[in-house]
């Protein structure tokens, strides 16, 4: 038939731009999250933060080994230093002095040094604090991961959801496009009246707008899915799964043994914590002297004329070598040590509260997914029914008004109802998979 023939070659057309394009891919539900995971910008700028806090750790490692520097000074006097001695050495009077130059024009020094934290309360609790930092920025790149995840694919189902709307939608052009073929047979052969075609041939124009409505629906939810996987929203995707691939994982679930510890929102709570913990464990600790060893090596070169440079044996370089200790203690603060200390361990406190709300929060997170879950079941199963009986009226309006027991307002009446019938169920649907995958995510079972 034409109109068949004009959408077949409408179809072929689409596919044939989308496939033609040059950046093409086929995408999997697990193939669409991994790409996220690699591409999603949050999820790149906490793998970053991670990088950062690695880094950090060794900056502050850095700073309790060996440090080692160098150093070269040179000095031209144009005007030798001046020092006064008393006068009686050169015969003056008592209480008069003398003006002496001493020294070189030219004065070079080249030393060494090295230092060494022997001990210091505050470089401990820096290294303990900037590695449990690295494990607090790991835990929040794990819950982008998470929520990385979660979007995509609730993004993923609704593509699917809009695909097989879609396709729900051309299967019923072709149940009509017969049926409006078959009438307008009867019609020319005077069986029919012409208000019976034009009914049929109203629902079938209105079918045709919602295919087209549904053909952009399609583009849209990829553009959604691109759009959280990061992929060039100027590309083509193709996604190789199918809905009813997904339909088995909506089953009966009982209550299931909830802890909050498996939840990365409570982990990244005890995670500060332990912060907020070394933080007060280093006011506490500061009452500790610090410890820093020492030495240095250097050589001094005392020059008439400009000749520092000249290593010969008969130029003279002079030694000079020391070792030493620093001890810093510092005594009295005047309080504030001791207020410090105070602040801390409200901070502390302040994080176990918060930790005790977190806890109840994802508790109760936990068990409205599980009632919506429970409530997107029941729906579905109901949807499922009006589905399957809806699909029956049709087939058995369609029977009778072809062996001329019905009319063809019967038809459309169950057309109709059908219609609206899979629309119901396939939101259903998704909402049943979107509380699957809250669900998922409340307990702690996606990673």
């Amino acid at each position: 038939m034409k109109t068949t023939k004009t959408i077949i070659v409408s179809l072929v057309y689409i596919a044939g731009n989308i496939l033609s394009q040059n950046n093409f891919k086929t995408l999997s539900l697990k193939e669409s999250i991994d790409y996220s995971i690699t591409h999603n910008i949050n999820y790149l700028n906490a793998q970053t933060e991670v990088k950062i806090s690695k880094a950090r750790n060794w900056e502050y490692t850095g700073i309790g080994l060996p440090q080692v520097s160098a150093s070269f000074d040179l000095k031209d006097y144009l005007d030798l230093p001046t020092s006064l001695l008393p006068g009686q050495f050169f015969g003056a009077p008592p209480g008069t002095y003398v003006p002496v130059r001493f020294g070189t024009q030219y004065n070079a020094t080249a030393g060494i040094s090295v230092s060494q934290i022997l001990f210091s309360s505050d470089y401990i609790s820096a290294l303990q604090a900037s590695k449990e930092l690295i494990e607090l920025t790991q835990k929040n790149l794990q819950r982008t991961k998470i929520e990385t995840q979660v979007q995509v694919t609730k993004a993923y189902y609704n593509a699917l959801i809009a695909k097989e709307r879609f396709n729900i939608i051309q299967a019923n052009i072709l149940k009509l496009e017969k049926l409006l073929h078959d009438t307008k047979t009867l019609h020319e052969n005077g069986f029919v009246e012409k208000i019976d075609l034009d009914r049929i041939q109203i629902a079938y124009n209105n079918l045709i707008t919602e295919k087209e409505k549904f053909l952009r629906l399609i583009g849209l939810s990829q553009t959604l899915l691109k759009f959280q996987m990061n992929y060039p929203l100027s590309d083509s995707i193709v996604l190789t799964d199918s809905i009813t691939m997904f339909k088995d994982k909506i089953a009966e679930i009982n209550n299931l043994q909830f802890s909050a510890e498996k939840r990365i929102e409570y982990q990244i709570f005890q995670q500060q914590k332990k912060l907020n913990e070394i933080d007060l464990g280093r006011y506490k600790m500061q009452f500790l002297p610090s410890l820093i060893a020492y030495g240095s090596y250097s050589k001094n070169a005392q020059r008439t004329v400009f000749d520092v440079f000249d290593l010969s044996k008969d130029k003279q370089w002079f030694n000079i070598a020391l070792i030493g200790f620093t001890l810093n203690w510092n005594l009295f603060t005047s309080g504030q040590r001791y207020f410090r200390i105070q602040q801390a361990k409200y901070n502390v406190i302040k994080t176990q509260y918060n930790l005790e709300q977190i806890k109840q929060t994802v508790e109760l997170e936990y068990q409205s997914a599980f009632i919506n879950y429970q409530n997107a079941l029941a729906s579905l199963k109901i949807q499922e029914s009006n589905l399957q009986l809806a699909q029956s009226v049709f087939d058995t309006a369609i029977k009778k008004y072809e062996a001329g027991v019905g009319s063809n307002l019967e038809v459309i009446n169950a057309e109709t109802s059908l219609k609206e019938a899979q629309t119901n169920y396939l939101s259903t649907l998704y909402e049943a998979l979107s509380a699957k995958v809250d669900l998922d995510k409340s307990f702690g079972n996606i990673q």
